[in-house]
């Protein structure tokens, strides 16, 4: 199998995935652990993986457990990726809890995957270049960029969000959690607040349920945000009401871009599990999982919202607030915890919002 990015580069591997191609974007991931977690987040929707970390596989692939209602650990019903490239895969798991191996499962799910590749090598050129679109072919095959199958990303969100609404009883807060192609995670961290939750479509009329709920929060998503036009247009609606929304990482560039700020592509993304961000109220600083390629101006922030938390490494936005109304929203990823779970308590942030909300109607 090989590799073929737009840069007219080949890097040529051995196969031990589903035998086929795919045409995408190529990306790469720096975390040493969470390969279940990572390739079935549906934020890489539509793109090739590339993993720094050398060696992937060495603890398999579990059964899914129930936890809270939801099978663990995976963030979604499949495999989202479109292709992975690892330097080696370990074909022999070591973990009590495995039930196939890393081959077998993407092999199951028809995911093509390229080993004995310099992962390393090929992450520097994606540094010096930034993010190029690339396929995946056997190694005696020609085929052109056209002839693959690949995803339509301008619809991409609609792919991976629920086609119906979802309800999870729990306490007696009740919040919409919209579904732009959620981590599975997001809900479990709602619902172990002992919040009730109702999982909407992206594309869901959100005012319509605004006398059933207290609260709005928009989840993580693949794709560029200014093609969610729809959803850019309801949340629009509700900053001009004053129930508390909240967003993360694709929910933080749609709150940004309904508030009349403007978000650009990022050279090559944040796509890792120790990204230091600061937080400019306190100037404490935290260490946080990240998955993005697209980010908020920060000079394009209306003089009532402030930019929240910034990258100490690149300084880009990392979270916004509104001074005036409970709206806010990060870049970063709260609910992960591939070790570090600095920045959970960002939940309890929301929940309080609630409460605040609901003190101020009841005066």
């Amino acid at each position: 199998m090989k590799l073929v990015l737009e840069d007219n580069s080949i890097w040529e591997g051995r196969s031990f995935g589903a035998s086929t191609g795919f045409e995408g974007e190529v990306v790469f991931n720096t975390g040493m652990t969470g390969y279940v977690e990572t390739l079935t987040d549906p934020s890489y929707k539509g793109q090739i993986l590339v993993c720094t970390y050398p060696l992937q596989g060495n603890y398999g692939v579990p059964e899914p457990e129930e936890r809270d209602g939801l099978p663990w650990p995976f963030e979604s019903d499949r495999i989202q990726v479109s292709g992975l490239i690892v330097t080696r895969h370990s074909e022999r798991h070591s973990h009590h809890a495995a039930a196939k191996t890393l081959g077998q499962w993407l092999s199951e799910q028809g995911i093509p995957a390229i080993e004995d590749v310099d992962t390393r090598a090929l992450t520097r050129l994606l540094r010096e270049k930034g993010t190029m679109r690339g396929k995946i072919l056997p190694e005696s095959d020609t085929a052109r960029l056209a002839e693959l199958p690949q995803v339509n990303m301008p619809e991409v969100v609609d792919l991976v969000s629920c086609k119906s609404p979802q309800k999870y009883e729990r306490g007696n807060i009740h919040i919409a959690l919209v579904d732009c192609g959620m981590k599975r995670n997001i809900l479990r961290s709602l619902l172990k607040r002992d919040l009730s939750v109702t999982v909407v479509p992206w594309d869901y009329d959100l005012e319509s349920m605004y006398d059933e709920v207290d609260g709005y929060f928009i989840s993580n998503g693949p794709g560029d945000p200014k093609d969610a036009e729809i959803l850019i247009g309801n949340l629009r609606k509700l900053l001009k009401r004053d129930k508390p929304v909240f967003g993360i990482c694709l929910g933080h560039q749609l709150l940004a871009l309904a508030a009349g700020a403007d978000t650009y592509k990022l050279p090559y993304g944040h796509r890792s599990q120790n990204q230091p961000v600061q937080d400019l109220l306190t100037r404490r600083c935290f260490i946080t999982s990240q998955n993005h390629g697209y980010a908020v101006d920060n000079d394009s922030l209306p003089h009532d919202w402030d930019t929240w938390f910034v990258n100490v490494n690149d300084e880009t936005n990392e979270g916004i607030r509104c001074v005036s109304g409970p709206f806010a929203s990060v870049q970063f990823h709260p609910e992960a915890s591939p070790g570090p779970t600095d920045t959970a308590y960002l939940f309890d942030e929301f929940v309080r919002m609630i409460a605040r909300s609901r003190f101020v109607h009841v005066r």
